[in-house]
């Protein structure tokens, strides 16, 4: 719309011939362009899951996906522990020399201690929610930098065909200054005056032009896609507030409950587990030349006092206690982004409402400005001021349409919705 009246305003400019339409404006562009095209059949929840299947933490989570896979297969083992085998041989050779001789093989087997296979498999479990927690944390995190990202690209283009206009209807001017300088009609520092506008108009099209660049290749890098959906404004969400289920919150809980199962495991197993041993026995007494074979059964019961078991367990409490600071602290940083979310939003659709209105004003101020300096009631130094009076209204405009998307974007993204 903003573009359009620029335009109305440009080609009202009768006195620049059909012969004299500015062409030359591709030529302020960069030689390097980074090529985006639009693909009006794909959507942003499209590119948000391509988006998310290449993120780098796709390695971690397929990483812990395996660590919940090795913790269920613990839990539902036989043993608590691995069985160890143990050999001995004893003689008299070096000793008595009486022809003595003992062979003994022990096999330890560990047994579960009460309540140790319950809380490995909670712990297991509460892993498990875990993973999933950080994935749907990890969607909402790329889902915020992919808004970003495509709202930053719409913000640059817009910028860069306002940049554009400008130089257009700059380089109209230039000429119609100079066809009236040739005629006698202005001075030399006119003309001076009106280049000196167009190479302005031209340095900030190729910084637009840059940027638009720097803007598509970030986007690029972040989705790996070399097309960009065709609809991209968002519904406003009606959720007021972030609620539980928002999923940095998920991920913020799950972690406490798993460091809380794995606290209670710490307690069971900060003993070690009793220990059934079953030995054979192969013996042979002094001047004797047949073996006694024989089979022993015990068990093997581990003591511990405090003051062995308490780093351990003061550790666990620590990871507890950690996990619950980094969850509050998390309610700060989602409390104080739904305030600025909000309050973004209502200075947005303000400052549109002003924008609008200014703009509308210096439109018209340019209108005048360029029918009085056709009749020579007023000096080309007036002209410029209005004229980038209004092309900066314009750009305002422009501007605060595109962000008001951007900050309902953010908005959705504070309460924890997805595209």
């Amino acid at each position: 719309m903003i573009a359009r009246s620029f335009i109305q305003l440009a080609v009202g400019l009768c006195i620049v011939s059909s012969s004299l339409l500015p062409a030359p404006v591709a030529a302020v562009e960069l030689e390097h362009q980074d090529v985006l095209e639009t693909n009006p059949a794909l959507s942003l929840k499209q590119t948000l899951e391509l988006t998310f299947k290449r993120n780098p933490q796709q390695y971690q989570l397929q990483a812990r996906d395996r660590d919940v896979l090795a913790r269920q297969s613990r839990s539902a083992s036989l043993l608590p522990k691995p069985p160890a085998l143990a050999l001995s041989h004893q003689n008299d050779g070096l000793g008595s020399g009486r022809g003595e001789r003992e062979w003994q093989a022990d096999v330890e087997i560990p047994l579960w201690r009460l309540g140790q296979r319950a809380a490995r498999t909670a712990v297991a479990e509460n892993a498990q929610l875990g993973v999933q927690a950080s994935r749907e944390s990890l969607l909402l995190e790329v889902a915020g930098q992919l808004r970003e990202a495509v709202w930053e690209l719409k913000m640059t283009e817009s910028q860069l065909a306002l940049a554009k206009l400008r130089h257009e209807t700059a380089l109209a001017l230039e000429r119609d200054v100079e066809r009236r300088y040739q005629a006698g009609e202005l001075a030399k520092t006119d003309l001076m005056l009106a280049q000196q506008e167009s190479l302005q108009a031209r340095t900030e099209t190729v910084r637009a032009d840059a940027e638009l660049n720097h803007a598509r290749h970030r986007y690029a890098v972040l989705t790996g896609l070399q097309q960009i959906p065709g609809q991209l404004e968002e519904a406003q969400s009606s959720l007021e507030t972030y609620s539980e289920a928002h999923a940095f919150w998920q991920e913020a809980e799950a972690r406490v409950k798993l460091v809380e199962q794995e606290r209670n495991l710490s307690t069971v197993e900060s003993r070690d587990n009793l220990q059934l041993v079953v030995n054979t026995r192969s013996q042979r007494g002094a001047f004797d030349n047949a073996y006694n074979d024989s089979v022993g059964l015990s068990v093997r019961i581990p003591l511990s006092s405090e003051s062995h078991t308490a780093q351990q367990l003061a550790a666990a409490d620590m990871q507890v206690a950690q996990a619950i600071a980094d969850r509050e602290r998390l309610r700060y940083q989602l409390e104080t982004a739904m305030h600025e979310a909000e309050h973004n939003l209502a200075v947005t659709r303000a400052e549109l409402q002003i924008a609008s209105e200014n703009e509308a004003i210096a439109r018209e101020s340019l209108r005048l400005a360029e029918k009085a300096f056709q009749l020579g009631e007023t000096d080309l130094v007036a002209l410029l001021r209005v004229r980038a009076q209004a092309y900066e209204a314009g750009r305002a405009l422009s501007a605060r349409q595109i962000q008001l998307q951007w900050d309902i974007a953010r908005f959705n993204q504070a309460v924890g919705v997805l595209p």
